[in-house]
Formats: structure tokens, C-alpha cells, sequence
């Protein structure tokens, strides 16, 4: 989400005028809403000398069975509580249920961040 900045009003309701424009860092960037399918990694400059890796779509899942991890392919989003759309156009967010070869997993990584998906089997 972009930074909307303070708000134009103060507690007393009076308003509050900008002192300042917006400076490079305060500036966000448009989400990457990952989408199920072939793999495409997008790679962000990041505050730092750092980059992040964001996943545009991806189809491949790294789920997590007690002790072990398992690879699994995703075969689409089934559920998404951040927004029922998502889970109509396939995209994957932390805390998205996924169908996979595997069975039902929750996402438990941020695909649009870290570029990679990491889940939990739901029981």
C-alpha cells in the first residue's frame, strides 16, 4: 500500500497544511498480487543497498509436515481471507488457503515480499 502520509486534520478537527512533499523513501510501491502459474520472479531495489525478490506468479510451494518440507505444485487458491476476490482470480497472499498436490496448505510467507511460498497442511 502506498503511503497516504498524516492526515490533513488535526484532533480538534482544524487543518493541518504539508510542509513537505513526498522524499524517495517515503514513496510505496504498487503491490504484486502473486498469481498462481509458470514461475516469474520480478526483482525490486529495496532502501539500502538491498533488493527483494517478488514473486509474480508462481505454481510451486514449499509445504511444511511436522519435520519435514515437502515441493509441492499449487493447483489454485481456494480460499483468501484478506479478500474473497482473490480467491477468484487465483491470488496468493500470507494466510491464503492453497489446494496442492499435497492436499489443503496455508500460505505462512508473504509470495510479494519474499518471493517464495511457504505453507502449513491444514488438518
Amino acid at each position: 500500500m502506498k503511503d497516504q502520509g498524516r492526515s490533513p486534520r488535526k484532533r480538534t478537527g482544524g487543518r493541518r497544511r504539508p510542509n513537505h512533499k513526498k522524499k524517495k523513501h517515503e514513496l510505496g510501491k504498487d503491490t504484486v498480487e502473486t498469481q498462481v502459474g509458470e514461475q516469474r520472479l520480478k526483482t525490486v531495489d529495496s532502501r539500502g543497498n538491498t533488493q527483494k525478490v517478488r514473486a509474480v506468479k508462481t505454481d510451486v510451494a514449499s509445504i511444511a509436515d511436522g519435520a519435514e518440507t515437502i515441493e509441492a505444485t499449487i493447483e489454485n487458491v481456494v480460499e483468501n481471507p484478506s479478500n474473497p476476490n482473490y480467491a477468484r482470480r487465483n491470488i496468493i497472499t500470507k494466510g491464503a488457503i492453497l489446494d496442492t498436490s499435497e492436499g489443503q496448505a496455508r500460505v505462512t510467507s508473504r509470495p510479494g515480499q519474499h518471493g517464495q511460498v511457504n505453507a502449513v497442511l491444514v488438518e
